[in-house]
């Protein structure tokens, strides 16, 4: 059964293909979402999708990728997507592009086509390890700029973060953590941070909170409005905790009583060392074990 989405239609794995000239593949171009769904039998249950979708759609149109992205049909292909697939649990990314865009020309025009590519894969099988025991992070050398207009959106340009990724793993730690170019935090390559002090949980300000926290004429953020991240938030309030979105800096998460990391793969992912030094007493702490346990990860 084709089993790939791509414009519409379902196609064969082998026969998926996009035009030479699209601007995704040219000028990286696009927004990617990654999701993970279960299947039981015939029923499809994808982790927040209505989420995922509106971060989707609000950044095609913030960044004028396209001003008419339809997310009740596109989720629906995502479900079917999964379906298709057959996997109990699966990894499901949604990724738009630019298409056979002229960038010099209709950027965002009403009308446009972009490239839309669904895939669902086997969910990553991540080691028990992990989470018992909690991961190194290594503070990246690239930093994230809050001037740049695509900074705090998903966009395709992920080369700089992989990189970053590849240079931590030699290191033996399973995520980099970087810096804006002020050198507050802005979160790991491929989630978002959060230290606990006492009752309180800290997190760095996210894209689209500037002038809730910050005021008018705040500065903008570069930090991913993460979908894991939203219902963290959500959860640690119900828990009794308070909830303090800020400007961090390295200071916050060494002195932290405990530090995880979270995305839509991981759910919550304890981190036990910052580089050589230990968090706390270097051993998982009891907020992220229960918001792995509210999150059912």
């Amino acid at each position: 059964m084709p089993e790939i989405f791509l414009d519409g239609k379902f196609v064969d794995r082998a026969e998926a293909r996009v035009s030479a000239s699209d601007a995704g593949l040219l000028h990286a171009v696009g927004l990617f979402e990654t999701m993970s769904a279960r299947l039981e039998g015939e029923t499809v249950a994808v982790e927040s999708l209505g989420a995922h979708l509106d971060r989707l759609g609000a950044s095609a149109d913030e960044l004028g990728l396209s001003t008419d992205l339809r997310t009740g049909p596109l989720g629906e292909a995502v479900v079917e997507t999964v379906r298709r697939s057959g996997h109990p649990r699966a990894r499901v990314r949604l990724t738009v592009t630019g298409g056979d865009l002229n960038m010099l020309r209709a950027t965002g025009r009403s009308g446009h086509s972009p490239t839309i590519l669904i895939d669902a894969q086997p969910a990553t099988a991540y080691p028990d390890a992990m989470f018992e025991k909690g991961v190194m992070i290594a503070i990246a050398d690239a930093k994230a700029n809050p001037l740049d207009p695509t900074a705090g959106h998903k966009t395709l340009n992920y080369w700089w973060r992989l990189r970053e990724l590849q240079k931590a793993s030699a290191r033996g730690a399973g995520e980099a953590v970087v810096l804006q170019v002020s050198n507050h935090l802005c979160g790991g390559c491929v989630s978002n941070i959060f230290a606990v002090h006492g009752q309180t949980l800290i997190t760095p300000i996210a894209r689209g909170e500037e002038q809730e926290i910050g005021g008018k004429g705040a500065i903008p953020s570069p930090v991913l409005p993460g979908i894991t991240r939203a219902r963290v938030i959500a959860e640690a309030k119900a828990m009794g905790l308070t909830v303090e979105r800020r400007m961090m800096g390295v200071g916050d998460i060494l002195d932290a009583d405990e530090v995880f990391l979270t995305n839509s793969s991981w759910g919550v992912l304890p981190v036990t060392a910052v580089e050589a030094e230990p968090v706390a007493a270097g051993t998982v702490g009891e907020t992220a074990r229960a918001l792995r346990e509210r999150l059912g990860v």
